[in-house]
């Protein structure tokens, strides 16, 4: 199962708006390491989706290509 940008990204604000209203320490710790693990998570979720779309992109740029250099019939 692989974790979308957006939904890390929820997380992580999620996350940062649980720091914010903490009253204990320990709680409010947590929280931010959660939110920092939930930020890792989504630029890592970016990165994937942005190299998809790239070799997507570039799969269909080489299909076109060779579909216009076959000679017609």
């Amino acid at each position: 199962m692989s974790i979308s940008f957006e939904f890390a990204n929820e997380r992580a604000a999620e996350a940062a708006r649980d720091a914010d209203v903490a009253q204990l320490d320990n709680v409010r710790d947590r929280a931010l390491r959660s939110e920092a693990a939930w930020r890792d998570m989504a630029d890592r979720a970016r990165k994937t989706e942005e190299s998809r779309a790239k070799r997507e992109a570039t799969a269909e740029a080489a299909r076109v290509a060779l579909i216009q250099e076959v000679p017609a019939e």
